[in-house]
């Protein structure tokens, strides 16, 4: 056969992962020659061979890949014969300013586990790291991903690194942060001279010993202590000032984790995959109370880093909390000299290494529901891979919400998104905020052309936007819920938009939260809403439940409700109350709020499950922890006109508690009433506009109750339902939502369909 010559330009995540070295690897064995480099488009191949063998190739490159790569896109374009005599790689240049994609950090392979037991120059080295695991976006500063721009460039690599680095036939070739133990970075115990071989014993002492160690991680400091000690858990929750959330914990293998919690096939898969994240597990039995603080589901991570597997090989303990180096909302500390100043009236030691974290990132989090994956958090080990979207987002900058936030950029029909940033009130959060948006900006050749924010005008993020001097989309909190949901799945029709989230503003000036909306990316109706309730206190509700469901109750069963004995109010003095209905009458600070996270509150008060919360979502989460699994039984709601009423409701969760029914009952019935409500108004709509899709949003959907049974429910009733998986369903995925609004209005705008 004649020889053909093809440039195939490769798109995806093939920087930072050995893609150049596989294709080297395949074409040797396969007889093509040509050469292949990176540039920040991505990956451009020559290749010369017979039709046949460039056939193989190409399938080759597809169904062989390294473990962390991904090809989104191969441009193939017929070239000019060349006669290469042999295959190469060729030196990374820049061609454009278009996106390329940037590697995620990835977990140390089992490769080089081996290595640190067998190679001399690595031998227990905690950074040890190949073409296929390492970090990554955390120490990178600017395209291509060469050493030189990486916080690596201050380590010189010594004689045998340097050719493992040359070599295109060895694991670790052009391995950026390549190293060993007499060129690479190195642990120090602060204030002790301590050899690196040594540090993790002394530190795994310590933890044995109850003692809370500042450990520095690949994305910023962690907190540790012993998970199995309460007395080390509870004093690392006092110092922290981190009273209820649940902590997050390191165990050293599946295996372990079987022991005390229930692991399926899929969420075993999600902690042995590359990325390692966060995933919540059903406890089976308990480690230290303290950990997990009565819920029902604890965060297990496994080793992601070398150091971490040294750890496990010496402590006593089967697991460690793993919290991030911070105090309760402000931003992961990443420098080893703030480190000890921030952090220094929580940790009894510290533990740090002298290579420069330059992008912060927390560790991801994720549930597996309905077999699925689903991401809480985004963060290490996710961003900044881009979401290849079905639209045009060159140029449009999405700000984000003011919790949780995330921001989005959007280049060619991609969005990246940011890593996880926080609550923006926090000044030091919003900080970050703004010096990630440089870093992203200036990392993927970024300019904004167009900005979309949420419609509140008191968030940061919105003010933020509105001071970018550019034109400006203004989105509804719960519609970017639901186009985000949207976005993710490629979904551009009529959707029923189900969002059942906490807080949004709405188009009428009163806080939303419990929408049905008919809607596609470009707007929405409101076609059906929890009915108002005012909100006692404003904000204070989110800490202070009992508010809400006394306004509740006056609402719908009026003042004659509160001269019962009512078990909720027991450590309420009745003068407060009294104030409290008063405030409500005259209107003064009680906005009007239809949202779901509330009704949760108000539910989860009532019941004495929790009437006052030290964190965010404490309330529905515990009433979620609550559930009384067996139980089918629901209760009553109307539908009057537009208004999801719910007098009935309450008025049987009165009478069940008088009746002595236990609140893990009533917590049941609850969910499954929402699910009715979710399938009775989701039909009227159906039967209203012909639709039958139906999408899934917002933070009330984190709850795994309500998401696998309502995804159960409406295929079973044959609704097509979609819910989050590639971003979260609460306010960290706000910005896709809000980029692909203002990209479809844009399009429309511009004459496009």
């Amino acid at each position: 056969m004649s020889r053909v010559a093809v440039s195939l330009r490769v798109k995806g995540l093939v920087q930072g992962v050995g893609f150049r070295p596989f294709v080297y690897r395949i074409a040797l064995a396969s007889g093509v020659k040509g050469w292949v480099n990176n540039d920040n488009l991505g990956v451009l191949i020559v290749a010369e061979a017979n039709a046949d063998t460039i056939a193989r190739f190409k399938s080759a490159l597809l169904n062989e890949l390294p473990a962390a790569a991904t090809i989104t896109e191969i441009q193939e374009e017929r070239i000019e014969i060349q006669y290469f005599e042999s295959f190469s790689i060729l030196q990374s240049h820049n061609r454009s300013d278009e996106v390329t994609e940037v590697s995620p950090d990835i977990a140390v392979c089992d490769d080089c586990l081996r290595d640190m037991q067998t190679q001399p120059h690595r031998i227990a080295y905690p950074f040890i790291n190949c073409t296929n695991c390492g970090p990554r976006f955390t120490i990178i500063r600017a395209l291509p991903y060469d050493r030189h721009q990486t916080t690596m460039d201050v380590f010189e690599m010594c004689e045998t690194c340097r050719t493992e680095y040359e070599s295109v036939t060895d694991r670790r070739f052009h391995a950026q942060p390549v190293a060993c133990n007499h060129c690479g970075p190195s642990y120090r115990i602060h204030g002790q001279d301590v050899a690196t071989t040594d540090i993790a014993g002394l530190v795994s002492d310590w933890l044995d010993d109850g003692k809370i160690i500042a450990l520095k991680g690949l994305g910023g400091f962690h907190l540790l202590c012993d998970a199995t000690n309460n007395a080390a858990v509870t004093t690392l929750r006092q110092r922290k000032n981190r009273e209820g959330k649940p902590m997050a914990v390191m165990m050293p293998s599946t295996e372990a984790a079987t022991q005390y919690f229930f692991v399926s096939g899929e969420e075993r898969s999600a902690l042995t995959s590359w990325r390692r994240p966060i995933v919540l597990l059903r406890n089976k039995q308990s480690l230290a109370q303290a950990v997990s603080n009565g819920m029902n589901t604890t965060g297990i991570v496994l080793p992601y880093m070398p150091f971490h597997y040294q750890l496990f090989e010496y402590l006593k303990t089967p697991a460690i909390v793993l919290t991030s180096g911070n105090f309760s909302d402000e931003p992961v500390v990443i420098d080893n000299t703030l480190a000890e100043k921030d952090l220094g009236s929580i940790a009894d030691h510290f533990v740090s290494y002298n290579r420069a974290i330059h992008n912060r990132a927390d560790d991801s989090v994720l549930m597996v529901v309905a077999g699925k994956e689903r991401l809480i958090r985004r963060s290490r080990a996710y961003v900044p891979a881009s979401i290849a979207l079905h639209f045009a987002t060159e140029g449009i900058f999405a700000a984000g919400a003011e919790l949780v936030n995330t921001f989005a950029i959007g280049k060619g029909a991609t969005a990246i998104l940011s890593q996880h940033i926080g609550d923006l009130k926090n000044a030091p959060t919003f900080e970050f905020y703004q010096e990630s948006i440089g870093r992203f900006s200036s990392l993927f050749r970024f300019t904004p052309s167009l900005a979309a924010c949420d419609l509140h005008p008191d968030y940061m993020s919105s003010a933020f936007a509105e001071k970018m001097n550019i034109p400006l989309e203004y989105v509804q909190h719960h519609h970017a819920h639901i186009a985000a949901c949207m976005a993710e799945h490629k979904l551009d029709q009529k959707v029923i938009g189900i969002a059942f989230d906490g807080t949004g503003l709405g188009d009428d000036g009163t806080i939303w939260g419990g929408e049905f909306f008919v809607c596609d990316l470009s707007g929405y109706e409101r076609k059906y809403y929890f009915d108002p309730v005012p909100l006692p206190g404003g904000d204070r509700v989110t800490d202070e439940p009992w508010r809400t469901a006394v306004s509740y109750l006056y609402k719908y069963l009026g003042t004659n409700v509160f001269d019962q004995e009512l078990a909720f109010l027991k450590d309420i003095p009745k003068e407060n109350i009294r104030l409290l209905l008063q405030a409500v009458d005259k209107g003064i600070n009680c906005p009007l709020s239809a949202g779901a996270g509330r009704l949760f509150d108000a539910v989860a008060a009532l019941t004495g499950i929790c009437t006052h919360s030290s964190f965010h979502a404490e309330a529905p989460m515990r009433l979620e922890a609550a559930i009384a699994h067996g139980c089918k039984s629901k209760y009553l709601f109307d539908v009057e006109e537009n208004r999801i009423t719910f007098m009935k409701l309450f008025y049987l969760i009165l009478k069940d508690l008088r009746e002595g029914i236990a609140a893990e009952v009533i917590s049941a019935k609850f969910h499954n009433t929402m699910l009715a409500v979710m399938l009775s108004v989701s039909k009227k709509l159906k039967a209203e506009t012909g639709i039958n899709t139906v999408v899934l949003s917002g933070g009330s959907f984190q709850n795994r109750y309500l998401l696998e049974n309502a995804l159960h429910m409406f295929k079973e009733q044959g609704f097509e339902v979609y819910a989050h998986e590639k971003v979260p369903t609460n306010d960290g995925g706000i910005a896709l939502g809000q980029m692909a609004v203002a990209a479809k209005r844009r399009s429309e705008r511009q004459g496009g369909v």
